[in-house]
């Protein structure tokens, strides 16, 4: 795979141009992929427009993860529709709810393309044949397609911190996941353009990279010749860019991740110690239900690994609630399970069936909605407490912080992140994003670290 031919990082904006509007809801994945989207259309002559009121082109790219994440979208149909009695527009919806619906999202008055995460190289040519008054739909999944030569164009940036995508697709198949379907199988991107990408943004003055998979651990690019690249030294192949830039990486696998990767971590600096361990059950019963490939002794055996080789490292994780058939017991050994390896914080979530998933097609969604409720909330009220416990044993350090912006709360505070994820703000003192500083944690709450500059 050639280098990637483009070197653009933000956006040309020409008002002279034909106008193309871009909403992106679900996954930092999703986020990345209109960044591949806003590239396509860049070179093929169309400017990003931040009001859809001028907009030519309005594209929406989609979730399906969760229900709620598709009806923010058919919601957004209404508005799009008041558009469309304004002006000719041509409205199109992209990504995984594109994959998922396909011909019946196609039917509704609004919509005039559909597009899957594998048919962006085509839309140039389906705008223009929609543009004709002929609805044109893409949904063919690719078992190669990895965009590896498209640099993205970051629409959102704050310059600071940046995504790369190093595979798509993912092939575990758990039971309650619609990813596989929409996403395809997992195919791993040439390292030379991951590590073009990652080039360009350091000569653009990027100070944090992110490296994004659905499973990264099971990264595994193969060349003509024979040669393979691994996550653990892709990762390292990065890290070696520039030790003043951060590298980051999402999301593991519990039984995927290799002590390499762990080592890897520890030997360099500029890779932040946080990993994000989704473990969505901390019942074995559960697991097998769900297709998980470990057991809950194998996941705190991948936990005591994790902390022995990177003592400091933070850890996060995914839990599932009221998962089907889950039973007073299952959901006590999530908790019992929350305690033992009390998490820096985590994404947590009640059962949400998706169509034509293995758990829709074979197992009884049974678990009462108030149930799920309950039991979230009782997950939600412990992580919040440990989470609060784990950063009040952060009082009185001083952490190595980037700076990523602004305080929502006040512009005379900065945010950033320790290397272990952890949120902190602090008095501005004349810094500004992109700058390194060192601060000390003086008090805190369970999402942040309150410090002082040293």
């Amino acid at each position: 795979m050639a280098e990637s031919k483009y070197t653009s990082v933000k956006p040309v904006i020409d008002a002279s141009k034909k106008q193309v509007y871009i909403e992106t809801y679900g996954c930092q994945m999703n986020v990345n992929d209109s960044e591949v989207v806003l590239s396509i259309l860049q070179q093929a002559g169309y400017s990003l427009c931040n009001d859809i009121s001028k907009a030519d082109v309005i594209l929406v790219n989609t979730c399906s993860i969760r229900d709620n994440a598709e009806q923010r979208v058919l919601g957004r149909l209404d508005v799009f529709r008041l558009e469309k009695k304004k002006r000719k527009i041509i409205v199109g919806i992209l990504g995984c709810m594109a994959e998922r619906l396909k011909d019946e999202l196609l039917k509704h008055p609004v919509i005039d393309i559909v597009a899957g995460p594998d048919a962006y190289r085509d839309l140039p040519k389906l705008i223009v044949a929609a543009s004709a008054d002929s609805k044109q739909i893409n949904t063919i999944l690719s078992h190669e397609e990895t965009y590896a030569d498209i640099a993205p164009v970051r629409m959102d940036s704050n310059g600071v911190t940046a995504f790369i995508s190093i595979m798509r697709g993912c092939n575990n198949v758990c039971s309650y996941c619609i990813v596989p379907y929409v996403r395809g199988a997992e195919r791993s991107r040439d390292p030379k353009s991951i590590i073009a990408e990652a080039k360009t943004l350091i000569d653009n003055n990027y100070k944090e990279i992110s490296l994004l998979g659905q499973n990264v651990d099971s990264y595994n690019w193969k060349g003509e010749n024979g040669e393979t690249v691994s996550f653990a030294q892709l990762l390292e192949m990065v890290a070696q860019l520039d030790p003043t830039v951060r590298v980051r990486f999402s999301t593991s696998y519990p039984n995927d991740i290799k002590d390499e990767v762990l080592y890897t971590m520890a030997r360099y600096e500029n890779i932040c110690k946080h990993i994000h361990f989704p473990v969505q059950s901390g019942s074995d019963a559960m697991l097998i239900k769900m297709r998980r490939k470990y057991t809950r002794a194998g996941y705190l055996e991948r936990i005591s690994k994790i902390r022995e080789v990177i003592p400091d490292c933070g850890i996060t994780t995914d839990v599932i609630a009221g998962f089907c058939g889950e039973t007073p017991e299952d959901h006590a050994d999530t908790i019992s399970l929350f305690k033992e390896v009390r998490y820096d914080g985590a994404f947590m979530f009640q059962y949400s069936l998706r169509p034509n998933t293995l758990a829709a097609r074979h197992y009884e969604d049974d678990v009462p909605n108030e149930v799920k409720t309950a039991r979230l909330n009782e997950i939600i009220a412990l992580q919040n407490q440990i989470s609060l416990e784990r950063n009040q044993e952060c009082i009185g350090k001083v952490f190595k912080v980037l700076i990523e912006g602004a305080s929502k709360r006040s512009e005379t505070e900065l945010v950033g992140r320790t290397s272990s994820n952890k949120a902190c703000v602090f008095p501005a003192g004349g810094h500004k994003a992109g700058e390194y500083v060192n601060v000390k944690v003086i008090s805190c709450s369970s999402a942040t670290l309150i410090c002082e500059l040293v």
